[in-house]
């Protein structure tokens, strides 16, 4: 019960890594409050976790994401503990990256995800904790990642400087980049067909050591682990999730 009576933001809690993450810190006793772009899967997320609350708002609309922490700050008057987990990919062969395919995918993943901090961080005190999803896509050489890599690799920059800069407030903030792991986003590439998919993801088990894919809830495990005190003296670390891929691949 590590984060008992904590309230808990998971932005991008409707699927995948943020599902899972927003169930087991549920379990472990926080009060779950989520963000998501689809209705119905925010709806039957919060219906499974006790006391959660959902909001509709893609990460990129910062005037969505303002909504969100204003409805925040009236009912719950902080958060404990931010985990920004919303995210889109965008494989596609550099010669055809368009400006706006570029645009979508840093709208989201970069800068969306930079400003949902920033806009967090008002109803963050002493002892608050941060975790955002990076990627090895953003470190290593993955073909068609060129947008992706570009925006991934650029949040861990940004973050690496932001948590310094919070260190003195008592806030800590780290990075937990998972390798290929069984989600939705992997079958929301606009362009590849379930083929290709399929294709990419077998490529992906080749290149993993534990020849496997991973799961959402092992990533989480990872999340909540830095997000608690556990982590109390680790700020500023990418945690790499990934089975063995970028170590031993």
């Amino acid at each position: 019960m590590r984060f008992r009576d904590k309230i808990i933001l998971v932005v991008g809690g409707n699927s995948g890594i943020g599902l899972a993450s927003a169930q087991a810190f549920a379990a472990e006793g926080a009060q779950v409050r989520l963000t998501g772009r689809d209705q119905t899967t925010i709806d039957t997320a919060v219906e499974g976790i006790a006391g959660a609350r959902g909001y509709r708002a893609d990460m990129a609309d910062l005037d969505a994401m303002e909504a969100v922490i204003a409805d925040m700050e009236a009912q719950d008057g902080r958060i404990d503990t931010l985990f920004v987990n919303a995210g889109v990919g965008g494989f596609a062969p550099f010669r055809d990256v368009t400006p706006e395919d570029w645009d979508h995918v840093h709208g989201v993943n970069l800068r969306g995800c930079v400003f949902a901090i920033q806009k967090a961080l008002r109803l963050m005190g002493r002892g608050g904790s941060i975790v955002a999803t990076g990627s090895i896509g953003g470190h290593a050489f993955v073909p068609g990642n060129t947008a992706y890599a570009a925006a991934k690799g650029g949040l861990y920059a940004a973050l690496k400087v932001i948590a310094g800069e919070l260190v003195s407030e008592g806030i800590r903030l780290n990075l937990v980049s998972p390798g290929p792991i069984e989600t939705p986003l992997l079958h929301r590439n606009p362009g590849m067909s379930a083929a290709d998919v399929d294709v990419m993801r077998e490529a992906m088990i080749a290149a993993v050591p534990m020849k496997r894919m991973g799961r959402a809830d092992e990533v989480a495990r990872a999340v909540l682990f830095l997000a608690s005190d556990d982590a109390s003296f680790i700020t500023a670390a990418n945690l790499f999730v990934d089975g063995g891929t970028l170590e031993l691949g």
